[in-house]
């Protein structure tokens, strides 16, 4: 057995020894051969077919997440560390002062001059309240030069009751009013041809004293909700000392509704005046002279708003009824103005057109003129447009400015002029050329006026205006008694916390009135006179003693002129007034 396995390696070693030797033989002898490609290689890509399977995720971070329960073990930690506490800046409070419900005030000067004010004011419930206002102003007088007695008393008080609820606000007034004047102007050139003697006693014998007295009864209501937005009311009786008497009563409600998310503003007048003067300046033996109007009007407003732009467009229509000639007239009147906002609240401009029936009245007339005689021609003015246009604004925060021009045609404007000496009227105590009356004119006005207020401060205060007038007369020589040039200016400065003080400035310039037959014997034409133009500076200073009383001294026309406010009436030179006035309640 040994032998037949090394015979038989033996073979095998020797078979491959053979083989080999074969195969390095015949790859020598391998001869050239030509290959032809006859295509490149294409690769190709298999397609991937998606795993079926939803993975199995054994990760332990996706092992559910358990709650783990804690606490915190707090202990004392020993510091020498002590935050100081925090303090509030103080702040300075201002005491608000008092309003006391009532005042009164006492002052007297020269001239013999009084001067005393008492208002009362006094709740009754949570709504309804009563108040009362009492006014005095009167002087024995002393003008030098003046040949009549040249006194006055200004005397009124004032009732009203009312109440303010959540629905409306109404209250009702009750008013007397007491006015004692004298035609004091009397022409100097009066009764020249008369002897020294003739003439003293002729103006001895005048009684130059006249008086009004006027009643009235008024009050106004307000509604917060509701188609009427507000009414006013009021009656007036007016009563001279020569027989002369008149009524005016107006009603004015006011109404408001929206049409299309715009404001429509709708205001109704019913405007009477009635009244009669026992004589006619010139003829006293005529019938007295009677008049009487009464104006309805009806006003609607239409308020458009855009952006910077505000437009009032409406229209004012009237039927004038005159009692006592039958003569009706129908008038219509432009209500539009529009403003726009140039620069926000620094500059904005504005323009619009408007017009209206002005209603005049023996009391209004008085009001602005106290020398007026008893036989007066009263009429309303109509007032055809007044067309306007300006800029206002504000030059800083604390600086506010506005400028204006004006056209406005007026037919039947009411001017004061004087009248003439009156011989067939000689034994009433006006007709000497010492009172005056009132005539009618149609008159276009151009006119340029501008404003500037200023608050300085909260201690200083300051303001000035002018007006400047060119007047067109159809009928009359001049515009009479209407100065072409008036300027104002006040300041108010508190000086220390108890003292204040304060001026004002006026100028008025050159009017012109007319007056003629003063001889009584050569009768002389009227002709046009010149009343110059003066200033008038007034001042005031006070101390305020405590929140209750305060003293003052006022001065008025410091300068000293005696300057004509009205043809022949000179006013009072340098007046001064000392008093004082007391807060308290009830």
């Amino acid at each position: 057995m040994k032998f037949n396995f090394q015979n038989k390696t033996a073979i095998v070693l020797m078979l491959v020894a053979f083989q080999f030797s074969f195969a390095q033989k015949k790859e020598d002898n391998i001869g050239s051969e030509v290959v032809n490609v006859v295509k490149p290689y294409t690769p190709t890509l298999s397609d991937a077919f998606k795993v079926q399977e939803t993975p199995t995720l054994d990760d332990e971070g996706n092992a559910k997440k358990e709650t783990i329960n804690y606490s915190i073990f707090s202990f004392p930690v020993a510091s020498t560390f002590t935050p100081s506490k925090g303090k509030a800046e103080g702040v300075d409070k201002t005491k608000q002062a008092h309003l006391y419900d009532n005042y009164a005030t006492l002052g007297f000067g020269n001239y013999r001059t009084l001067n005393a004010e008492l208002f009362v004011n006094q709740d009754l419930g949570n709504n309804d309240y009563v108040g009362g206002m009492f006014r005095h102003l009167s002087s024995l007088g002393g003008i030098k030069g003046v040949e009549l007695d040249d006194r006055f008393y200004d005397t009124s008080i004032d009732l009203t009751y009312g109440a303010n609820t959540n629905a409306m606000s109404w209250n009702l007034d009750l008013g007397y009013k007491n006015q004692i004047y004298n035609w004091y102007g009397l022409p100097s050139e009066f009764g020249n041809s008369l002897s020294t003697t003739d003439r003293a006693f002729l103006v001895e014998g005048i009684n130059a004293q006249h008086l009004y007295n006027t009643y009235s009864i008024g009050g106004k209501i307000d509604f917060n909700e509701g188609l009427l937005n507000d009414a006013n009311l009021k009656f007036s009786h007016f009563t001279d000392s020569f027989g002369s008497a008149e009524n005016r009563f107006y009603i004015k409600p006011s109404l408001q509704f929206d049409v299309m998310d715009e404001s429509i503003k709708t205001n109704i007048i019913v405007d009477y005046v009635g009244g009669s003067f026992e004589k006619n300046y010139a003829n006293t033996n005529t019938e007295p002279l009677k008049y009487g109007f009464t104006n309805f009007g009806i006003s609607p407003t239409f308020v458009m708003q855009e952006d910077d732009w505000t437009l009032n467009i409406g229209a004012a229509v009237f039927y004038s009824l005159e009692n006592e000639n039958s003569n009706n007239k129908f008038f219509i009147y432009p209500q539009v103005n529009a403003s726009y906002k140039v620069v926000g609240d620094l500059m904005i401009f504005y323009a619009g057109a408007e017009g209206n029936l002005e209603q005049n009245s023996y009391l209004d007339f008085a009001n602005e003129n106290a020398f007026l005689s008893p036989t007066l021609n009263i009429a309303p003015t109509d007032k055809q447009y007044d067309v306007f246009a300006g800029l206002k604004g504000k030059l800083i925060n604390n600086v506010s400015y506005n400028i204006r021009g004006s056209y406005i045609n007026e037919r039947n404007k009411a001017l004061f002029t004087s009248n003439d000496y009156n011989e067939s009227a000689a034994n009433e105590d006006y007709a000497f050329g010492n009172s005056m009356q009132v005539v009618y004119d149609d008159m276009r006005t151009l006119s340029f006026s501008g404003d500037l207020k200023a608050n300085f401060s909260d201690n200083v205060t300051f303001g000035v205006s002018g007006t400047f007038n060119s007047y067109t007369n159809d009928f009359q020589q001049e515009a009479w008694n209407l100065p072409e040039i008036k300027l104002n200016s006040n300041i108010d400065f508190n000086i220390t916390p108890k003292w204040f003080a304060g001026a004002t400035v006026f100028y008025v310039g050159e009017r012109k009135d007319t007056q003629g037959n003063m001889d009584i014997v050569n009768i002389v034409a009227p002709s046009p006179i010149i009343l110059s133009s003066y200033f008038d500076v007034n001042a005031h200073v006070g101390y305020k003693h405590n929140d209750r009383l305060t003293g003052f001294i006022r001065a008025n026309n410091i300068t000293n002129q005696a300057y004509e406010k009205w043809l022949n009436y000179q006013v009072q030179g340098f007046q001064i007034v000392a008093g004082a006035n007391y807060k308290f309640d009830f």
